[in-house]
């Protein structure tokens, strides 16, 4: 069975991604439908029952969560997952995104997917957010934003509208609501009188760039960040090419002056380089 294996995790809205590894190149990959923070204790013992794995072999686990930020929920989601490694940090999903993207370096990060959040650090190491707040009274720009914004605006019928309500009382209904933001992209990208509704789709994708646009220029402004200042990105949303230059479109229009940077690696990967630092003791 492996050893001193090392374990990084990254849970966001509706998928979790998770990258172990080992000596003698032992080694394993996940992606799947994610589980809540709640229900990723037994998540993980069901996997670690599956490779052979206790929590004595786990030197050091890193979990990167949407919805953790302050040092006391961190402590608590950690206290959680007790048992399960020698070793466990528990950090927020944007910063493990941030590490991935721009390393120890000064810039901003703009993640967007299911939910939002963007988080800037200069080169004094002192970070600053804005958005994150969640899909009741944040995630600006997101995922979930654009899909609720054409399911409860765009024309509907008697029988959509049964559909509507049954996905408000589903208790996936966040991420089922996101799922329709990339066939409203789709729509965004079209002629016009190609097919309708194409109108609406690009107010609504439009909408959501100069959001996020705006959400990056308060963050690089409240940490005076200096031009061309570095602009990384994670998420779905983000990942699509045309989103995404118009989300930069959107901030130059904004006065502020940025040099796109593209991800060095995924934040799963930063999360597991974390662990493996927390192992031999470093800091994590």
């Amino acid at each position: 069975m492996p050893e001193h294996v090392t374990v990084g995790v990254d849970l966001g809205g509706t998928r979790v991604r998770l990258v172990a590894g080992g000596p003698a190149g032992w080694s394993r990959r996940v992606e799947t439908r994610g589980p809540s923070l709640a229900d990723l204790p037994g998540f993980l013992r069901r996997l670690w029952r599956k490779w052979g794995l206790s929590g004595g072999r786990v030197a050091a686990l890193v979990v990167a969560a949407k919805g953790v930020w302050t040092p006391a929920e961190r402590r608590r989601e950690a206290r959680r997952l007790r048992g399960l490694a020698k070793r466990v940090r528990v950090i927020p999903d944007v910063e493990a995104a941030f590490w991935g993207a721009l390393g120890d370096q000064p810039g901003v990060l703009i993640l967007a997917g299911t939910g939002s959040i963007v988080l800037g650090r200069n080169r004094r190491g002192r970070w600053a957010r804005a958005g994150g707040l969640g899909p009741l009274v944040g995630d600006e720009g997101s995922a979930f934003w654009i899909g609720r914004l054409w399911l409860t605006t765009a024309r509907r019928t008697a029988r959509g509208e049964e559909r509507l309500r049954k996905i408000a009382r589903a208790p996936d209904a966040v991420a089922r609501i996101a799922a329709v933001a990339p066939s409203v992209l789709r729509r965004a990208g079209r002629r016009p009188g190609s097919v309708r509704g194409v109108r609406a789709a690009r107010e609504f994708v439009n909408g959501a760039q100069d959001v996020l646009a705006a959400l990056a220029r308060a963050v690089a402004e409240d940490r005076r960040l200096s031009p061309p200042v570095p602009v990384s990105w994670a998420g779905s949303l983000m990942e699509n090419p045309a989103f995404r230059a118009g989300v930069l479109r959107s901030l130059r229009r904004q006065g502020l002056k940025v040099r796109a940077v593209a991800p060095a690696q995924p934040p799963v990967i930063a999360a597991h380089a974390l662990a493996a630092r927390l192992a031999v003791g470093e800091r994590a």
